[in-house]
């Protein structure tokens, strides 16, 4: 911890050589691990096998850290295609030469956003001479020398390369994971242990008498008059005009997506008075005078709201102008981040009402008729090439006369359209405007027909905020009720049960639809940003709720299937109304090059689904500082649930050891993230060790533990990014 806070204010220099990598550290991990197996013996825990070897494994994992730090070589190369015979070399020397070949950027299909970074290069060892290729999550290997992708030059003529030398260490540290994880597998297995006893426990709870009481849900929103709407297109017409194609965010996707992100960056809501995110950009697009004096632009700072002259929390786009000046211009110089934020809103505005952003015509070129800049971004790739433009981009050379005609007079026809509200010729318009950008892309440079619709249905589920409401509510008054049903003896009758079983299975439903439309929109696991993570916990919330209450069918009214409807309703909302917090969701990217790994995935999963249950086993802690009574049978269950929730906790942190070994050629960098994991599954791991620390065994103390050790768990997820930054910052 103390590491970690050195790390933020004196550097990463600093915390590496004076905590981190300092022999007094090191120390202590000796220590630790001799101290460990001495304690294993005097118990005798060899006796019982798989926990012996589970324990073993980590000794095993800190002796290869230990060879990787005293014997481990690290550094880097840099080799140039135009000179193949010089290279730059630090902290590392060669046995042997190495040739740059060739080098390539891959994009994805039609857009500008990198795929993967390509190196080719050449062994020369004597008289052998190997090819071999480096690109990222691609290890390129030869006599125990390990090649990582780093960085490339402006000129993509060279390349800068990581080297890694380290014969011992890895393999003695890649034994120690899969040790673990085999013993973390048979450790479930066994049948006479400690675990084995709390599971006949908590399946023979208490079963007392069940009190039928229906629990009326108030109305979670107020109506409210409706307010006058802005004038717009109808919704049909707004949502024909956005099922253009667009060349947004690197990607090709439904010009409805821009319309949602501006909505929402806009606004803070993917709506406004009514108007869906479409209708929204088609009133800027067409009826601008009347938007611009619309107080529809979100406004953070009591300062900046002064500057602008007015008091509520939302300007116009009037008020950011008067008597021909700018009314930011002296707080933007002065650095204001308030000022700057209201300033990106009303320039994103300029820039979709002029038509700057809107990327909608697709025209094939020659690479010498693109910009300087991406002339260098394609050099590598062969002419002609698809660009994307706007009304304001200057338009290739060759195109014709007809193609020109289209794109001046296209726009204009449907805004003649707009005048005279002839909204049939408006839709049949943007058809036919559709249908020649598919003709001009080609089918193979845009969506597919089923990832298009998608997103569409994607950008249309503007449910989790009224989900993660409503999830919130109803775990904070089923909880509440539960504790004085049980404070008096009683249970919920098992039709009202069934009744938030199902409740909780349509909540489990709707996040799988909205994980798998994402999944489908992205082409990859959604779980590379916060708010993708947050989301997959909410599902994994509302699943292990479900699957809890189900499993103990034949003990319906036992008392960890009691709580776990309120619990999984509470962390459920909760985590959803976090994924919300940013200013918008996080737009549908394609993946960078070095989250590409299927590690990632498994990854974040596994983690995901050790935070949810730590997050039950809080909630158990605090029914049980309430419910004197229940403190017994909570504590075993939060210890029923605590060995998969650490199980799982360790398995991903080596799993993204792992991925990291194969990415940058490090599988412990020291990272805040990685730092505050490790220091979570050490205060989770005393949890499980009451035998040994016997002060836990009080039921009081064990709760109020498991409720404090939940604040690692917060400051590891959110501390981290908000506070130490890192690698691990986006997510």
């Amino acid at each position: 911890m103390a590491g970690s806070v050195v790390e933020q204010i004196c550097g990463t220099a600093v915390a590496r050589e004076y905590v981190y990598a300092a022999p007094w550290t090191i120390a202590l991990w000796v220590a630790a691990a001799v101290s460990g197996m001495a304690y294993m013996c005097v118990v005798r825990l060899y006796r019982q096998v798989v926990t012996f070897l589970l324990h073993f494994s980590f000794v095993i994992i800190l002796g290869g850290a230990l060879v990787t730090h005293l014997f481990g070589e690290q550094g880097k190369i840099h080799l140039r295609t135009a000179s193949p015979e010089q290279t730059e070399m630090t902290d590392i020397s060669l046995p042997f030469r190495l040739t740059l070949t060739d080098f390539s950027v891959r994009y994805y299909q039609s857009t500008n956003a990198p795929m993967d970074y390509v190196s080719g290069i050449e062994v020369i060892d004597g008289d052998v001479r190997r090819q071999g290729q480096v690109s990222m999550n691609h290890v390129f290997k030869y006599r125990h020398y390990r090649f990582y992708q780093s960085m490339y030059d402006t000129d993509m003529q060279g390349v800068t390369l990581r080297v890694c030398h380290d014969p011992w260490g890895i393999g003695i540290t890649y034994t120690g994971y899969a040790m673990l994880l085999l013993s973390m597998l048979l450790f479930f297995l066994q049948q006479r242990t400690e675990y084995r006893a709390i599971i006949k426990r908590v399946a023979g709870g208490e079963k007392r008498a069940v009190s039928a009481v229906m629990l009326l849900l108030l109305p979670l929103t107020l109506l409210s008059a409706k307010e006058p709407q802005p004038p717009t297109l109808s919704r049909q017409t707004a949502e024909e005009y956005c099922n253009l194609y667009v060349y947004y965010n690197d990607r090709v996707c439904p010009l409805g997506t821009l319309a949602k992100d501006f909505t929402v960056k806009l606004y803070g809501k993917p709506s406004y008075k009514g108007l869906s995110a479409e209708q929204v950009l088609c009133g800027w697009l067409f009826y601008y005078d009347r938007w611009a004096k619309e107080p529809c632009i979100r406004i953070k700072g009591e300062a900046t709201r002064r500057t602008l002259g007015i008091e509520s929390g939302y300007a116009c786009l009037n008020d950011f102008t008067g008597r021909g000046v700018y009314k930011l211009e002296d707080a933007l110089r002065h650095g204001d981040k308030d000022a700057k934020a209201a300033d990106e809103k009303f320039q994103l505005v300029s820039m979709v009402c002029t038509g700057a952003m809107l990327k909608i015509y697709p025209f094939t070129c020659m690479v010498s008729q693109l910009s300087d800049s991406t002339v260098t971004r394609f050099h590598n790739y062969p002419v002609p090439q698809l660009h994307w433009y706007s009304c304001l981009d200057r338009l290739p050379q060759d195109i014709t006369y007809e193609q020109w005609q289209f794109v001046v007079g296209a726009m204009e026809y449907v805004a003649l359209c707009v005048a005279r509200n002839a909204d049939t010729e408006a839709r049949d318009a943007l058809r036919k405007i559709r249908l020649w950008q598919q003709a001009q892309a080609g089918a193979d440079n845009l969506p597919s027909e089923r990832r298009f619709m998608a997103e569409m249905l994607y950008n249309s589920l503007n449910i989790t905020r009224p989900l993660a409401m409503a999830c919130t509510a109803i775990g904070l008054v089923l909880f509440l009720f539960c504790c004085l049903l049980t404070a008096n003896g009683g249970r919920l009758n098992r039709r009202v049960q069934i009744v938030f079983v199902v409740l909780m299975a349509s909540v489990a439903l709707l996040l799988t639809l909205i994980i798998a439309l994402r999944w489908i929109v992205s082409a990859h696991v959604p779980l590379s940003n916060g708010h993708e993570t947050m989301t997959f916990l909410a599902w994994v919330s509302a699943v292990l709720s479900v699957f809890v209450t189900l499993r103990s069918n034949y003990s319906l009214f036992a008392l960890h299937s009691f709580f776990s409807l309120p619990f999984g309703f509470i962390i459920c909302g909760m985590t959803l109304m976090v994924s919300m917090m940013s200013e918008s969701n996080p737009q549908v990217t394609n993946l960078m090059p070095v989250l590409q790994s299927p590690l990632l995935t498994l990854h974040v999963a596994v983690i995901m689904v050790a935070y949810s249950l730590l997050a039950f086993v809080m909630l158990n802690g605090v029914a049980a500082l309430v419910l004197k009574d229940s403190r017994e049978p909570l504590m075993q269950m939060s210890r029923l649930l605590l060995y998969p929730a650490v199980f799982c906790l360790a398995t991903g942190i080596f799993l993204g050891a792992v991925w990291a070994n194969i990415s940058w050629g490090r599988y412990w960098g020291w990272d805040p993230k990685e730092v505050w994991a490790l220091i979570t599954m050490l205060v989770y791991s005393a949890l499980l060790h009451t035998g040994s620390l016997r002060w836990l065994h009080k039921p009081l103390v064990f709760h109020i533990y498991s409720v404090v050790a939940f604040l690692f768990v917060l400051f590891t997820y959110f501390g981290v990014n908000f506070l130490l930054g890192g690698l691990h910052s986006y997510a």
